[in-house]
């Protein structure tokens, strides 16, 4: 992913050259199918107006989060929220917070906005954006109230690792969004992939922590679920702005 000096696209996928050819991006992550079975057009029907951010408005000039939100209050920042088994949880359980969860996985965010209604979680909203660049373009410095990267993709074979979301860039772009003494929680059940994010982020001299207890309040999802079942260990993280 990209460093703070260099702001990516909003949607790299759809980058082209001046005469028409495609940019290839090293991006963290991929762009799946969008087709919806019926469970997740019916909840996409019922709550997307509300509260999905379409992609295209994040380019308006006048766009601002708390818009969305319809008030102004400490935003959480969820990358890769899957189909929302913890969003709609960890967001219920905070009221007072704007909880934005990026998920460029549009199935994903259907079935999320089912988990979220059931949750009673008016408070989250959803953009399918490159997070990267919204953390970069629309979350303030000392922005954050706290981030939450639960399973990402792991890219396992060594040729894709700079695939990775948690590098050194990403990680002083989170520092300098975060306020101070908020947090980044993150898990991950690739035993190599949280070798490195505690390689990568005990080197950022902003953030302090380590490897910690699993997080009660996060719910067992299903991504977690499928690690466990391959005998995989799950790995929990916190790393705190000082």
């Amino acid at each position: 992913m990209s460093s703070e000096g260099r702001t990516p696209a909003a949607r790299p996928h759809h980058r082209f050259t001046d005469d028409g050819r495609r940019i290839r991006e090293v991006l963290s992550y991929t762009r799946r199918g969008n087709r919806f079975t019926p469970a997740q057009q019916e909840a996409w029907d019922a709550h997307h107006d509300a509260w999905v951010i379409p992609d295209e408005t994040v380019d308006r000039p006048d766009f601002r989060l708390t818009d969305w939100f319809g008030r102004e209050a400490p935003l959480i920042v969820e990358i890769g929220s899957g189909v929302g088994e913890a969003t709609g949880v960890l967001a219920a359980a905070r009221p007072a917070y704007d909880v934005l969860a990026l998920e460029v996985w549009r199935p994903g965010v259907a079935s999320s906005l089912a988990h979220v209604a059931a949750a009673g979680a008016s408070n989250v909203r959803f953009c399918s954006v490159d997070a990267v660049w919204m953390l970069q373009t629309h979350v303030a410095p000392a922005g954050l109230a706290e981030l939450w990267t639960f399973f990402p993709d792991p890219w396992p074979k060594t040729r894709h690792h700079k695939r990775r979301l948690v590098d050194a860039g990403f990680a002083a772009l989170v520092a300098g969004r975060l306020a101070p003494g908020a947090s980044w929680r993150l898990a991950t059940d690739w035993k190599d992939y949280a070798e490195q994010m505690r390689s990568v982020l005990d080197a950022e001299p902003a953030l302090a922590g380590g490897i910690v207890d699993r997080w009660p309040e996060r719910p067992v999802t299903k991504f977690e679920r499928k690690g466990m079942a391959a005998g995989r260990v799950i790995t929990d993280l916190r790393y705190t702005r000082v």
